[in-house]
């Protein structure tokens, strides 16, 4: 064997920006960071064949002072942190103080900057003194040719326009954490992004489009030393593939399991299918209850409570997307500042099933098409007015911006579905066993079933530890009893011992109230007067998750005085 020896400075340096510089979005999202984390209201990013060539940021931030420019081009010299408590609770978007050696080491890189107070600025690259430099302030940051020294990195890069979608996607993410921040993006000499400094709502416009805006709920709760902000796109803009979704803790975009899972199962009642939902959620936490330091490219965090924030994250997004149309329509354009948002209480979690299936068919029955109180005098309803019925399917309605088409079976199937879901409280009907299930079990499942016995028997599950690797099931809730009960109870405990509590049954009553609903609902070419409609629709705004159907349809849609007018060339 070879001699153990050192390595190489340049070496280290170079391995380490395997790690940090993947390809030209790397070195966008890292001098990014430094500039927001310098003070920059305005960052110009200039990129050249998708930032292979060149890449440039202009920023207007404090700026470097001279005699500190040696160590900002040096391995692990930072201002950001100074001891362990630091790390601990780093604030602060960049924070290791390797990436400018990192990218030193791959590419040509020229740091050019002026303090505030300073006669000039000026200008070093690695190995080199600093020289003066002409710049009004700030720092201009410029990466020529990069991997030109490690030519078998550089061949797993793809086109430039492949490259430049990335650094596109690493601007637009940044941004969008960063709404008081002006960016301009620029390729080859060709300005394709232009963000002027504003407001949240408006930079998620500006990012993802009007139609995501105003296709969006706002999101607004906080509890504790936790806030969550943002906007969640209704199911009706929900996409094919996964490429709008954006979650930040702390102004750090990330991708977290834990998350991701609250955002799915904040949406499981209301998206379907194969459909992907879309949002841009900024989750604010104490900097001492995150890991930032468990990724390289600081991507990924470690919670030092996820149960808590899973469950935190899941009930303000599930409550946002369940509002009431009358709520919905008197919410701020801007996301809300300082929602309270109370910790859900244990018995939230339970089932609710109290009842023989067959009396809730008599429940459908009588809950159909019961007329309710018009809208008060003097408060127009969201929904306006029903006019008419068309082919006994959609119901027409004048509201105060035009026309409002409702699809009159999946509206009142949705009405239905959330009264079962309310009017089933309390320990479900039981299920005993005449034959044990006995099943083989892990370690940590046999701990699940004694750590949660309680939540265990409030979902309605009676299950014990026969042995150390063997669990005996002797009842479970009737509505599953025909299930398939090892599945069921493995996928319970993994779900009880990941996140605390479970949705997992929860999820296959809801399927069967869902479907209890569509054949309880209005059937469609049934006729309805005009009492009735209007009853439907006053039902629907008051009615949690009332856009969509039980199988993510949406339920209504607008079309407003402008389309119409458009739509017959008025004005014209």
């Amino acid at each position: 064997m070879p001699a153990i020896r050192p390595l190489p400075d340049l070496l280290i340096s170079q391995i380490a920006a395997g790690e940090v510089v993947e390809r030209p979005a790397s070195v966008v999202k890292e001098l990014l960071e430094n500039s927001i984390d310098a003070g920059a209201r305005n960052i110009s990013v200039q990129l050249l064949e998708g930032g292979v060539r060149q890449i440039r940021i202009v920023d207007d931030g404090g700026g470097i002072p001279k005699e500190e420019l040696p160590l900002a081009l040096a391995r692990h010299a930072t201002s950001k942190i100074a001891s362990l408590e630091d790390l601990e609770s780093v604030a602060s978007l960049g924070f290791r103080g390797e990436a400018l050696a990192s990218i030193a080491a791959v590419a040509r890189l020229t740091l050019v900057s002026r303090i505030g107070e300073a006669p000039h600025a000026w200008r070093i690259g690695p190995g080199q003194e600093a020289a003066p430099a002409a710049l009004g302030g700030g720092t201009v940051i410029e990466v020529d040719d990069l991997y030109f020294n490690t030519p078998a990195r550089r061949k797993f890069l793809k086109s430039a326009h492949t490259e430049f979608a990335h650094c596109e996607e690493a601007v637009r993410r940044i941004a969008l954490a960063h709404p008081q921040v002006a960016f301009q993006l620029q390729h080859n000499g060709r300005t394709t992004l232009h963000l002027a400094a504003g407001d949240a709502a408006r930079r998620v416009a500006d990012v993802l489009g009007a139609e995501f805006a105003e296709q969006s709920r706002n999101v607004g709760a906080a509890a504790g030393s936790l806030r969550l902000g943002g906007f969640a796109a209704l199911p009706a803009y929900s996409r094919a593939r996964a490429d709008a979704q954006y979650f930040f803790v702390n102004g750090r975009f990330v991708r977290d399991k834990l998350l991701g899972h609250a955002v799915r199962e904040a949406y499981a009642d209301i998206l379907h299918g194969q459909r992907h939902p879309a949002y841009a959620l900024f989750l604010e936490i104490d900097p001492r209850g995150v890991d930032v330091n468990v990724h390289p490219a600081k991507i990924e965090v470690r919670f030092r409570d996820g149960s808590a924030v899973h469950q935190f994250v899941f009930h303000a997004l599930q409550r946002a997307l369940a509002a009431p149309l009358s709520q919905a329509a008197a919410a701020p354009a801007a996301v809300p500042a300082g929602l309270t948002f109370p910790a859900a209480a244990p018995q939230q979690h339970a089932l609710a099933v109290a009842q023989p299936v067959a009396a809730y068919y008599d429940f459908v029955r009588q809950a159909a098409a019961q007329p309710m109180p018009a809208a008060e005098a003097g408060s127009p309803p969201p929904l306006g007015f029903a006019l008419a019925q068309l082919h006994g399917v959609y119901i027409l309605a004048q509201n105060a911006s035009g026309l409002v088409l409702v699809d009159m079976h999946a509206a009142h199937e949705r009405i239905l579905y959330e009264k079962l879901k309310t009017a089933l409280d309390g320990r479900p009907a039981v299920q005993p066993l005449l034959v044990p299930v006995v099943l083989s079990a892990s370690g940590e499942e046999t701990a699940a079933v004694e750590e949660h016995a309680d939540t265990l028997f409030a979902l309605g599950f009676e299950i014990a530890a026969a042995g150390p690797r063997e669990l005996v099931v002797r009842a479970v809730p009737a509505l599953l009893a025909h299930g398939r009960i090892p599945d069921l109870v493995r996928a319970l405990l993994a779900d009880l011992e990941k996140f605390g509590a479970s949705r997992a049954a929860a999820e296959q009553r809801n399927e069967l109230l869902a479907t209890m609903a569509c054949h309880g609902a209005v059937r469609a070419h049934r006729m309805l007067s005009l009492p009735e409609m209007n009853a439907l629709l006053r039902q629907m705004e008051a009615t949690e998750r009332a856009d969509q159907c039980n199988h993510g349809r949406p339920t209504w849609t607008q079309l407003s005085m402008d389309e119409l007018d458009r739509l017959f060339l008025r004005g014209r």
